[in-house]
């Protein structure tokens, strides 16, 4: 009776902890609809705040998963930071390189999140060639086995030609960048058919080594119906980083 009875509390132990077991996915895209919705969040927050690096680790197993939930995170916490003080874009610099958020056990900059965990330890001003030597034992845990460079238009660094804010999963992941990159690049690029010159975004030229070039910027444009197939040269805007907070995209069905 006694060895039933353990089993018992074992077995209700095992529930209970499974039951209090943190999806931090959901947590992360509760945060962006609470931001969304101008609701508090401020439990999401503290939730994350609270977070190991093995749990994330545990959690966070395949690339849509890591995706999802930084690109999440990044572009939440980039609307708390500057809705609160916009004063702080005047400084950009030191801005995306301080470290002010707290998760996985460490306090993190917005560019250890991009650059070290999304990019995959790509030095940051590296126009996407070079990797970290050294990157830190969280980055090397947690950042993507891949690169995916359609994640450079999903993350919204707060400016007005920043691309726009959606809420990812990693089961929409796929469809919901492929459809962000298309709307994005529509909008940000135009074709001049007598030279047959393209112009797009500087995102292009910053992290070039992330699109194969500008020879793979180009046939990302084409693949992606944004220019003709007899586009062959590639120019870049000035990119306007006026602070415009709030621009949510919802991805349409068609």
């Amino acid at each position: 009776m006694k060895r039933f009875l353990s089993i018992l509390l074992l077995l209700l132990s095992v529930n209970l902890f499974s039951q209090s077991k943190i999806n931090y996915i959901k947590v992360s895209q509760q945060l962006l609809q609470n931001i969304k919705e101008k609701k508090p969040y401020h439990d999401q927050v503290a939730i994350l705040a609270k977070s190991t690096l093995k749990e994330l680790e545990n959690e966070l197993k395949t690339d849509p998963q890591k995706i999802a939930f930084w690109l999440n995170v990044y572009n939440g916490f980039i609307q708390i930071y500057l809705s609160k003080k916009p004063t702080l874009y005047k400084e950009r610099g030191t801005f995306f390189s301080e470290k002010q958020i707290r998760i996985a056990g460490e306090l993190l900059s917005f560019a250890d999140i991009e650059h070290g965990i999304i990019r995959k330890s790509k030095v940051e001003l590296g126009l996407g060639y070079l990797r970290k030597w050294f990157p830190p034992k969280y980055e090397q845990k947690l950042r993507v086995t891949n690169l995916d460079w359609r994640i450079h238009f999903a993350l919204n660094c707060g400016a007005k030609d920043c691309p726009p804010i959606a809420i990812y999963s990693p089961e929409n992941l796929e469809q919901a960048l492929n459809f962000m990159t298309t709307s994005y690049l529509k909008e940000q690029t135009t074709y001049n058919p007598k030279t047959k010159t393209t112009m797009s975004v500087s995102l292009f030229s910053w992290f070039r080594g992330d699109f194969g070039g500008v020879s793979g910027a180009l046939k990302i444009l084409k693949t992606y119906r944004i220019v003709p197939k007899e586009a062959k040269e590639l120019d870049f805007k000035e990119y306007k980083w006026a602070l415009s907070l709030g621009n949510f995209r919802t991805r349409t069905n068609k």
